[in-house]
């Protein structure tokens, strides 16, 4: 069984829909478990548990969010060195284009030693129908990569 972690953080709503939407395709796949956490409520366990991460945030000021940088922050020594090439995907709510959050998670993720495997979903403005289904699409191919052992 592959366990997929999402952690994400929201405030207008717009990225937990996207969260939602992610672990709607991680559960799609056989073989596939999903974990959802708000960002203050994940854990060095559940980072370390899992075979596969989805982050989502908004973008603050053109970066991610506090909570989930504080996610970062607090895993990051227990984790240290054990994270190599372990896969993940990002997906943003922004306000402006997204990059800047995007950027700055990538840089963060060469830290840990994750490995991207899917393009960031970013949603610019109001979340649609096309933005959750490409949410859901990160979720299944993140989900079954790992299930199938590719990643």
């Amino acid at each position: 069984m592959a366990k997929i972690l999402i952690v994400y953080t929201s405030q207008t709503g717009h990225t937990e829909r996207m969260a939602a939407a992610v672990a709607d395709g991680v559960r799609a796949v056989e073989g596939a478990e999903v974990v959802l956490k708000w960002a203050p409520e994940a854990d060095l366990g559940d980072l370390l548990a899992a075979d596969g991460i989805a982050f989502g945030t908004p973008e603050n000021f053109g970066t991610m969010a506090g909570l989930l940088k504080d996610f970062f922050d607090r895993t990051y020594v227990g984790a240290e060195g054990k994270m190599f090439r372990k896969p993940y995907a990002l997906f943003v709510s922004a306000g402006n284009d997204g990059t800047g959050a995007v950027r700055a998670v990538e840089r963060i993720a060469l830290g840990f030693k994750f490995r991207k495997v899917y393009e960031a979903v970013i949603c610019r403005g109001e979340v649609t129908e096309e933005v959750l289904e490409k949410c859901r699409e990160l979720g299944g191919v993140l989900a079954a990569g790992c299930a199938m052992g590719i990643y």
